[in-house]
């Protein structure tokens, strides 16, 4: 096989799971811009996902955010799916948007919030066996704003117990990526504040518990690619939430703000042997499209992601292993720009026309006229949006 033939028959297997919630209204803590053709329930918000695919091709599932996402008949939602051409993804659990979630969720002092909150927890695991789904994608806003508000320690406590009560409940096929966040909406502290946090308790818990890396949750200037190294070392990578940010969790879309660092991401994971299916890294989208339209919005990113995958794919490993063992510094780094300055888009477009799809997604859907169609289908009903 060839060089060429080897990195396509690699992009062709690449998998990407798109958000149902970037596909609904959503903004910033100041303001959130309705759009037309926004989506007014999860089944359209799964029909937009599979609009996504069918224009790259690589996002053949969708991730749930519940309650957002409530259904009556969540086997319905996923026949529904099928039917669409994907299939029901993370099943992502909400329990950061209640009252009673004032003071933290499974970590609250409360033993009545802390039992609401599990109980949640143990219905979307409940969510994901019906919808077929193998991952439960945790993330909690738990923490506290003053110093002295709360027992650390006792919170770590807490915040295991659920863990474990959770972990106990999923399937043999389901994995727990619990993410991480530096800070807020808690600015004192965060229960799961970084990788290491949430690795600890992932290694009590068992193999089927892995570390979420979100690339916009971060302090400015951290080196996500080492992180991402370490975990992929210690087989505890569970997947990414990939988003682009230019001061903290921005959410704009995924490599607009640093494409060159989400190359150095994807040549940790083509370097380890990653990008394969069977190293079950999820490679999923988290981001809110509060300015642009959504679904062309998601196809560049999905876009993004698969150009600099391509990169990564294209470094020559040969010639970076020489010049490392050999202490060449500035030939070792000229073997990564080599491959980061690559223009990628011919190799792709072959590729998607190998495919039968359309070389140029973007311009594709623009010719489709699929927005102006749903401008006049989507009329009248509640949009999407974050707490709806």
């Amino acid at each position: 096989m060839t060089d060429i033939a080897r990195i396509k028959a690699a992009l062709r297997a690449q998998r990407i799971e798109t958000p149902s919630w970037a596909f609904g209204n959503s903004g910033t803590r100041f303001k959130v811009f309705a759009q037309e053709a926004v989506p007014r329930n999860a089944y359209e918000k799964v029909d937009d996902a599979a609009t996504v695919h069918r224009f790259t091709g690589i996002a053949p599932s969708v991730a749930l955010h519940i309650p957002w996402d409530h259904v009556a008949n969540y086997a319905d939602l996923s026949k529904h799916a099928s039917d669409a051409g994907i299939r029901i993804g993370a099943i992502n659990p909400n329990v950061f948007q209640e009252d009673d979630y004032r003071l933290g969720s499974v970590c609250n002092p409360d033993p009545n919030v802390r039992r609401k909150a599990l109980d949640h927890l143990l219905d979307c695991v409940e969510i994901g066996v019906t919808t077929g789904s193998t991952i439960l994608s945790l993330w909690f806003a738990d923490g506290t704003n003053y110093p002295g508000q709360d027992s650390v320690r006792a919170r770590q406590d807490r915040l295991a117990e659920a863990l474990a009560a959770t972990y106990a409940a999923m399937p043999e096929r389901m994995r727990m990526l619990l993410e991480y966040k530096l800070f807020e909406p808690s600015f004192y502290t965060m229960d799961v504040p970084d990788w290491g946090t949430s690795y600890l308790h992932c290694l009590a818990l068992g193999d089927r518990a892995q570390v979420l890396v979100d690339t916009g949750h971060h302090a400015p200037g951290t080196n996500i690619e080492f992180i991402v190294a370490l975990l992929l070392r210690a087989g505890r990578l569970g997947g990414f939430h990939f988003n682009s940010r230019f001061y903290a969790d921005d959410d704009l879309m995924v490599g607009a703000a640093d494409p060159f660092q989400l190359f150095r991401i994807m040549h940790e994971i083509v370097q380890a042997g990653a990008l394969d299916a069977a190293a079950d890294v999820a490679f999923m989208l988290d981001q809110c499209h509060n300015i642009e339209p959504k679904i062309p919005a998601m196809i560049r990113s999905v876009l993004n992601v698969q150009e600099a995958t391509a990169k990564a794919l294209l470094v020559d490993a040969d010639a970076l292993r020489a010049a490392q063992q050999s202490g060449d510094v500035l030939g070792a780094n000229a073997v990564l720009m080599d491959a980061f300055n690559t223009d990628v888009r011919p190799i792709l477009a072959e590729l998607r026309e190998e495919m039968g799809i359309d070389p140029d997604p973007i311009a594709a859907y623009r010719r489709s006229g699929h927005h102006q169609r749903l401008v006049a289908e989507r009329q009248g009903g509640s949009q999407a949006g974050w707490g709806a």
